[in-house]
C-alpha cells in the first residue's frame, strides 16, 4: 500500500456523497431534524472528572489496511455492551467501502443506547453534519488533513448550528495549529499516520504540550493494553478513542474493565499539565437541537461536495494502520 489510502477515501467519499445528495436532499434531511430531541452533550462527556480519563468506545467492523477486524459483529450488540459497562461515548464508523459502516448503523445505535454517539466519517461538507443528526449522532469527526483552515472553520461554525459537538483530529504539529486556530475546543491527537501507516502513541506525547490550557484532548489508535492507556493518561490526555483492541476482544466487558482501571486518576492528577487538569473547560457556545433555522454556512453553497484540492495531507484521519500490534 505504498499510495496515500487517504487520497483514495477521500476521492470515494465525494463521488458518495453526489449519490447520496441525489437520493436524499437536504432539504428533507433539515425537516427530519425539526422535531428531534436535544443532542447529548459530547463536550461533558469528555470533561474531565477525578474519576480519571474518559473512554471513547468505538464500533468498527473493518479498516483498509487490517482488513475485516470482525466479520460476525454486530454493532448494535456491542454498542450496547460498551455502554452497559462504561463506555462515556460510543464511535461508530459509518463509512461503508472501506470501514464497512453504514449510516443505518448509526441510527439503530442511538435507538439502543443513552451515551453520546460520535459519527465517524470523512467529513467535507454540511450535508454530512444535517445527515449525522437526523441518524442520531451527537458530534461529528472533522479531520484537518483532508480540509483547507477555511473549510475546517467553516464545518466547526456549521456543526454548531446544527447541534453537534465536533473532535478536530490532528497528527502533526501543524494540523495542531490550525485546529486550534479555528477554534476546536475538542482536539484529537491521532497516533496514526496515514503516509506511512505507522502508529506511535508518542505522538500524543509529543503533541499533548503543545495544547493550551481549555481545550478537551482525545487520543486517538493504537490502545490494546492498560499500559498504553496510562501512557497518555499520565501526559495529561482526557480520553481514549479504542477500537480494535474492544471489536476484536474475547471478553468485551473484561477489555472495558482492564482500560478504565488504567484510566482511574489519569488527566485529572496529571501534575505534568495541571493547566489541563479537571474543572470548568469555559462556557460552551449555545447548540440549537433542531437548528432548522441556522444560519446559511457557506458549506453548503457552490456545489457542496466539490471541495477544492486539499493541501499535502500528513496523516490523521481514520484509516487503519498496518503496523501490527497497534491499530485503533
Amino acid at each position: 500500500m505504498a499510495r496515500n489510502i487517504l487520497d483514495d477515501i477521500v476521492r470515494n467519499k465525494r463521488d458518495e456523497l453526489r449519490h447520496r445528495q441525489q437520493t436524499t436532499p437536504l432539504a428533507l434531511l433539515e425537516t427530519r431534524c425539526r422535531n428531534l430531541p436535544p443532542p447529548r452533550d459530547f463536550e461533558e462527556a469528555l470533561r474531565p472528572r477525578a474519576s480519571g480519563v474518559r473512554l471513547i468506545a468505538e464500533v468498527k467492523k473493518a479498516s483498509p489496511s487490517r482488513g475485516m477486524l470482525a466479520a460476525t459483529l454486530d454493532p448494535v450488540a456491542i454498542a450496547t455492551t460498551y455502554a452497559r459497562h462504561g463506555a462515556d461515548v460510543i464511535s461508530v464508523l459509518t463509512d461503508e467501502k472501506y470501514f464497512h459502516g453504514h449510516l443505518d448503523l448509526l441510527a439503530a445505535i442511538r435507538a439502543a443506547v443513552s451515551v453520546p454517539l460520535l459519527r465517524k466519517d470523512f467529513t467535507l461538507t454540511e450535508y454530512q453534519l444535517w445527515e449525522s443528526r437526523a441518524a442520531g449522532a451527537d458530534a461529528i469527526l472533522l479531520i484537518v488533513s483532508i480540509l483547507e483552515a477555511s473549510e475546517l472553520r467553516d464545518l466547526l461554525q456549521a456543526a454548531k448550528g446544527v447541534g453537534l459537538a465536533a473532535l478536530v483530529e490532528c497528527h502533526t504539529a501543524v494540523e495542531l495549529e490550525t485546529a486550534l486556530a479555528v477554534g476546536a475546543r475538542i482536539v484529537g491527537i491521532n497516533n496514526r499516520d496515514l503516509t506511512t501507516f505507522e502508529t506511535r502513541v508518542e505522538t500524543t506525547l509529543d503533541l499533548l504540550p503543545r495544547v493550551p490550557p481549555g481545550q478537551i484532548v482525545v487520543s486517538e489508535s493504537g490502545f490494546f493494553t492498560g499500559d498504553d492507556v496510562k501512557r497518555v493518561a499520565a501526559a495529561g490526555a482526557h480520553a481514549v478513542l479504542v477500537g480494535e483492541a474492544l471489536v476484536t476482544a474475547s471478553d468485551v466487558p473484561g477489555k472495558i474493565r482492564e482500560l478504565r482501571e488504567a484510566m482511574a486518576g489519569g488527566a485529572v492528577d496529571a501534575p505534568a499539565h495541571p493547566a489541563r487538569t479537571g474543572g470548568e473547560m469555559g462556557a460552551r457556545p449555545e447548540r440549537i437541537a433542531g437548528a432548522v433555522d441556522a444560519p446559511s454556512h457557506s458549506a453548503r453553497t457552490g456545489g457542496a461536495v466539490d471541495v477544492p484540492s486539499h493541501r499535502a495531507r500528513t496523516g490523521g484521519g481514520m484509516g487503519g494502520a498496518s503496523r501490527p500490534p497497534h491499530s485503533s
